[in-house]
């Protein structure tokens, strides 16, 4: 008993060293210590013609540079510490020369112009020149999910400049630009029930007129209350356009109008049935034929099809198809090479996302352009002259964390593929203009960045541009994020992620664990580039007494289609089975991480998976803070939800969402929410609400006036440190003092 007792005393000394003010102090003087503190790194690379310029951070503040390749020489773009002193002197106030609020920098001769201040500036012979204010036309604020009234447009000009075509009571009219009387219909089966589209397209040679008529579908609209506006005392209604998993779609029947010979050709409506999405017309240049993409409600069908202008014919040039989801918003790339007839398109049939060569008339597949159990991750040139295709890849290089960006070149018959970079590290390229030559910035999550120019030709290094230097962000305290990697569910697949631990981390020490989620099929999230922090503060959180940890598992992109399809119809696997394995397997080698203390906290899709890590493994998951989450898929925009749950709607819908299962809860949970939320309905969170309160359970619950699609800003970021410091720390956080900027 005796023993037991000392042993109780020794684990709530311990514990009582974590959470405290003194943490939270630390926490917020690391965020505030590392701005600025790692140096000759490119913030910016931007080429203007043959030569290339970056900016970069320097103990000192910000410095320009411009490298002309062809001389190979690198020297200061003009001098910050003059600029500065004259812009202050101009517009009477302060410049922070680690942030120099330069917009639109271009060079011009021996100098540059940029915006800053609302003017326009030259700097030239170290002078700086007021050029007047900035005209920017104000653009309309847009709804990203805004539905586009197709009924209504203005006229298009033809090419030729001698016909306008329009639509007038709900059919295609043209008539001569200098002839008001020549209007003449094309169409005359329009009515507001069936109309055609404003969207139209004409051909190169002005013969043609491609255009849709459309069959409406349903509209739905999401109401969002704003309970504390800013200009008055009175509640706004705001209203967005929102159709979800379901919904009814507009349907869109293709027609090209033939000027000339008065005849339509009109696309079969069984060739592109039920249709999630029409593409817009690309027209052969000599106007013969036009190629338009069809995506099938479901995501499972993606077609290209070709309508050749001198007879009608319709040829499906390309038939994507899969049993589980085509990745359309995130691995479609299609070239059309005209000169040639030819096609270049992604695909992961073969298991891995590569791409294939097709004949652009009969539709077969030429050759397969890349292969391997590797990705290509996007196409950065197509170069129709000499036959070649520069791309990002990801995991073909042996050794290496298979989510690095590589840059490779290959030719369309899939010969003479060439290594462009192949250091072991993350690379981003910017390319010059002609595609001669690229700034290569590579590194990785534990390793500071290089920066060198190089050959696109063959990848050869020419110039050593910069090595980030990290010696003062390391003296602030900052501790470098670890990569670790294990095996996931299947016990052969890699799972790649991050560990991060406080500043003043103690091996003796026993640390609760929170993982940091995000599951979106979409993409992968784990940080691969050096970054100071993640989303999230995570090294913030870390401070409090905290190990933290971030981790891709199955279910998410840029690995292959196996690794991808996890995620198909059963969003809430969220890759648990792969997390949870590889935080018990860092625990072991890492004993002070105690895995009977795990938290768990993401926003939106990875609101969604928090919540239902409690619902779902409340053995291994204890407390969890969940923001802006889509707990039910059926109630989240259509384009997301669709593609990786579906359609039709069934009843796999209702086995993923988190209020199914709100009767499950366990543990500790924080739902945060913004009022003015309309990426996610609001009332997903809500649902969940009602479902837990009708199971009798408990909830913690912040909702934020004004508040949209978030994490819950600094507010909320506070009340989920609090909530983990004393659900998972289990001591009581300190009052609130504001934000400690002064070093502990």
């Amino acid at each position: 008993m005796k023993i037991k007792t000392i042993l109780f005393s020794l684990l709530s000394l311990q514990l009582a060293a974590q959470g405290t003010a003194a943490d939270y102090k630390r926490a917020d003087y690391i965020k505030e210590s590392t701005k600025y503190k790692v140096y000759h790194e490119p913030l910016h690379v931007q080429w203007q013609g043959s030569q290339v310029w970056y900016k970069v951070q320097t103990a000192e503040g910000e410095a320009f540079y411009k490298v002309d390749p062809a001389s190979k020489k690198k020297e200061t773009l003009f001098s910050t510490s003059s600029l500065i002193t004259q812009l202050e002197n101009a517009v009477h106030q302060k410049v922070n020369k680690h942030e120099i609020p330069l917009e639109n920098l271009k060079m011009e001769g021996e100098g540059v112009s940029f915006e800053a201040f609302g003017k326009t500036w030259s700097f030239t012979d170290n002078q700086l020149t007021d050029k007047g204010n900035i005209n920017a036309p104000q653009r309309p604020e847009r709804y990203w999910g805004s539905l586009r009234d197709e009924r209504e447009g203005n006229p298009i000009l033809s090419p030729d400049k001698k016909w306008k075509a329009y639509i007038k009571n709900s059919n295609v009219y043209i008539s001569k630009v200098d002839d008001p009387k020549s209007e003449k219909a094309l169409s005359f089966d329009g009515s507001p029930g069936e109309y055609y589209s404003a969207f139209l397209s004409w051909s190169p040679d002005s013969k043609y007129i491609y255009s849709t008529r459309i069959r409406p579908g349903g509209k739905r609209v999401l109401t969002l209350i704003e309970s504390s506006p800013s200009d008055q005392l009175q509640p706004k209604l705001h209203t967005r356009d929102y159709l979800k998993p379901g919904d009814a779609l507009n349907q869109k029947y293709p027609v090209v109008f033939d000027i000339e010979k008065n005849k339509t050709y009109e696309v079969s409506p069984e060739l592109i049935a039920n249709q999630y999405s029409l593409s817009f017309p690309q027209w052969r240049a000599d106007s013969k034929a036009l190629l338009f993409e069809y995506n099938q409600r479901g995501h499972q069908n993606y077609h290209v099809l070709r309508l050749d202008t001198e007879n009608g014919k319709v040829t499906e040039v390309i038939k994507e198809s899969s049993p589980t989801f085509f990745h359309y918003s995130g691995k479609k790339f299609l070239h059309y090479a005209q000169k040639t007839e030819e096609l270049i398109w992604m695909s992961e049939r073969d298991g891995w996302n590569h791409l294939y060569l097709y004949d652009a008339k009969s539709g077969k597949v030429k050759n397969q352009i890349t292969k391997g159990k590797w990705v290509v991750r996007k196409v950065i040139k197509v170069d129709e002259a000499s036959r070649r295709i520069i791309f990002e890849g990801s995991g073909r290089e042996k050794g290496q964390d298979p989510y690095f960006i590589q840059y490779y070149s290959v030719s369309f018959d899939g010969s003479d593929f060439r290594v462009l970079t192949n250091e072991n590290g993350n690379h981003r390229a910017t390319f010059s203009p002609d595609f001669n030559y690229f700034v290569d910035i590579w590194g990785r999550l534990d390793q500071a960045p290089e920066t060198v120019l190089r050959s696109t030709a063959d990848g050869k290094i020419l110039m050593h541009l910069e090595k980030a230097d990290i010696k003062d962000l390391l003296k602030t305290g900052w501790v470098m994020p670890e990569v670790f990697v294990t095996t996931g569910r299947d016990d052969s697949t890699d799972i790649w992620g991050m560990i991060i631990r406080p500043s003043n981390f103690d091996p003796k020490k026993k640390y609760p664990v929170i993982e940091y989620i995000y599951a979106g099929p979409h993409d992968s999230f784990v940080p691969k580039n050096f970054v100071t922090d993640s989303r999230g503060d995570l090294h913030q959180l870390a401070e409090l007494g905290f190990i933290v940890v971030q981790i891709d598992g199955m279910g998410t992109s840029n690995r292959s289609k196996a690794f991808h399809d996890v995620c198909w119809k059963n969003l809430k696997d969220s890759g648990f089975p792969d997390r949870m394995k590889w935080i018990k397997t860092a625990a072991k080698k890492y004993p002070y991480m105690d895995i009977s203390r795990v938290g768990i906290f993401g926003n939106s899709a990875g609101g969604q998976s928090s919540a239902g890590a409690l619902l779902h493994h409340p053995d291994f998951y204890k407390v969890a803070v969940s923001s802006s989450g889509c707990h039910d898929n059926r109630m989240d925009k259509i384009w997301w939800n669709e593609q990786w749950m579906g359609y039709p709607i069934g009843p796999h819908y209702e086995e993923s969402s988190n209020v199914t299962h709100a009767h499950k809860l366990q543990g500790k949970l924080l739902l945060i929410l913004g009022e003015m939320d309309d990426n996610v309905d609001p009332s997903s969170t809500f649902q969940l609400i009602n479902g837990i309160i009708k199971a009798n359970k408990w909830v913690d619950f912040l909702f934020v006036p004004g508040m949209g699609h978030s994490l819950g800003g600094d507010y909320g970021e506070h009340r989920r440190r609090d909530f983990f410091v004393k659900h998972l720390i289990g001591v009581d956080p300190p009052l609130w003092e504001g934000h400690i900027k002064t070093a502990p």
